[in-house]
């Protein structure tokens, strides 16, 4: 239930940056900005809360399993992004993303309340931008407000995979250390393949390039002064 509710912020960031792309869509060089201090802060979700635990685990065959699959999985999510095109492609592959993205915080909450909470901040700098891209494209090929409705729709599917990652928590110990590998490699993927690549697309200033390492520190500060 506590990864759900908390699902409820980065919705609320969708919409936020669907609602912002209407009014005035941010410049090139600020959502490069963004990206890459989301990118910094999921890159230290990831390392800080849940790579610990699976360095600390007893048993290596659910790593690596979890690991596959994931792996597997967000390369059938990266063909599949490259095939679909127009408005329904689009929304389709955005939406298996977020479902992803809730998943992967449904599994964090499940190995702690700290992890999660840390997890929803990142996926929320993550999401707005998700927000801002989407909508902007939609409203290319329908009007501002269609897009902003149909983006904050597609939005439901982060509390959705919260809801289908909760149940995790009553698996075996060994099914967990597999959804937490899973977990890890998903967000890595989001930060390699997804945020650095569409950001480093456009000319970038020795401030954008901070941001990443901004988005880093950040996250490690707060996670130290939440202990």
């Amino acid at each position: 239930m506590q990864a759900i509710l908390y699902t409820l912020i980065p919705l609320a960031a969708v919409a936020i940056g669907a609602l912002a792309t209407v009014v005035r869509r941010p410049s090139v060089g600020f959502q490069a900005g963004v990206q890459h201090l989301a990118a910094g802060v999921v890159f230290a979700a990831a390392a800080g809360e849940i790579l610990p635990d699976l360095k600390h685990s007893s048993s290596l065959l659910p790593v690596l399993l979890g690991a596959g699959v994931g792996i597997a999985g967000m390369l059938a999510l990266k063909s599949a992004t490259e095939r679909k095109g127009g408005p329904t492609g689009l929304a389709v592959t955005a939406g298996i993303d977020l479902l992803v993205d809730g998943l992967v915080l449904g599994i964090s909450f499940v190995a702690g309340m700290q992890q999660g909470i840390l997890l929803a901040i990142a996926l929320t700098l993550e999401v707005l931008f998700l927000g801002l891209s989407l909508a902007g494209t939609l409203s290319e090929s329908m009007s501002k407000m269609r897009a902003v409705v149909l983006t904050c729709a597609i939005g439901l599917a982060l509390p959705l995979g919260a809801l289908l990652g909760a149940p995790v928590s009553a698996l075996p110990q060994a099914w967990q250390t597999g959804f937490y590998a899973f977990g890890l490699i998903a967000l890595l993927y989001l930060v390699t393949e997804e945020l650095l690549v569409e950001a480093h697309e456009c000319p970038e200033s020795p401030l954008t390039t901070s941001m990443f390492f901004i988005g880093f520190m950040a996250i490690l500060t707060i996670e130290e002064l939440m202990q």
